[in-house]
């Protein structure tokens, strides 16, 4: 990829997320962001996990720690904006993800900073630069929208009603971050100079997180719209931020996985989407 288009495909997407995250906050009350036991429960699974697998990588070398760093960073990447949209596509709870993709994001900017020291030594930033670096990446395209949504909300009635009939077209906005992902999915995999056996590895790693997140998202929630959403909650990423991640503060060969995870993730809720029409039309 020519060294303007990488920029401007990464920018690109964090501009899509920042609109998907518009139009969800402009659907979404500040009063309908509540803590659910759901919400527990998948923030104790991706601290716990990641957690777990730093430790390991700590004490391993070679190509397994490099597969368990892939397994690391899978598991405590903060969900997608574009989840929330998907979620309410099916019939879920819009709010419960929004209220999740806040409470993961701080997590994660937090938890990360901690961990980056043990799994590479060569880390020469304090806990509170990396908190810096990680809450510039996270906050912009997370607080910013927003604050914007809720102001219109409360000042231009008017003007939020238009645009949560507009609210609709996001899902066409995240074909566009589906795009974009693909693309620097794509790149991430050319420049990483794997082998085929590596490769082979971190597709079955990747492939394994997000079946064991979307799987135990589903069996979370005591309802069915909790279980949807929670499932969505904790299995869809941020992949971005994980090539983003993986590329700076860890092996750079991780961001693999983010590509990869990104093909999965997309792949299911193609799946998910195709069986919701199939029921709408019985």
């Amino acid at each position: 990829m020519g060294f303007w288009l990488h920029p401007l495909v990464s920018e690109g997407q964090r501009l899509v997320i920042a609109f998907l995250l518009f139009f969800q906050f402009v659907k979404v009350s500040p009063h309908d962001l509540k803590l659910s036991r759901w919400h527990l429960y998948a923030l104790a699974i991706q601290i716990l996990s990641f957690l777990l697998l730093a430790l390991l990588v700590a004490y391993t070398g070679g190509t397994l720690r490099m597969l368990l760093e892939c397994a690391m960073l899978c598991m405590v990447c903060p969900t997608a904006s574009a989840a929330g949209v998907i979620t309410d596509r099916l019939g879920g709870d819009l709010a419960g993800t929004v209220s999740y993709v806040v409470l993961i994001n701080v997590a994660a900017t937090f938890l990360i900073p901690l961990v980056i020291p043990l799994v590479n030594p060569s880390a020469t930033m304090d806990f509170w630069t990396y908190v810096g670096h990680i809450a510039l990446k996270v906050f912009p395209v997370l607080i910013l929208p927003g604050l914007v949504a809720w102001v219109i909300r409360y000042t231009t009635h008017r003007l939020q009603r238009r645009l949560m009939r507009w609210a609709s077209n996001s899902f066409y906005v995240w074909g566009v971050g589906l795009t974009l992902a693909m693309v620097l999915a794509t790149r991430a995999l050319l420049l990483s100079g794997l082998g085929w056996a590596a490769v082979a590895g971190i597709v079955l790693v990747s492939l394994v997180c997000c079946f064991v997140q979307f799987f135990s998202g589903r069996h979370l929630g005591r309802k069915k719209v909790e279980s949807l959403t929670a499932g969505q909650a904790l299995g869809q990423k941020n992949t971005g931020f994980l090539i983003w991640l993986g590329y700076n503060y860890m092996t750079p060969v991780t961001s693999v996985a983010g590509g990869l995870y990104a093909i999965w993730q997309n792949l299911f809720n193609s799946w998910e989407l195709y069986e919701k029409s199939r029921e709408k039309e019985a």
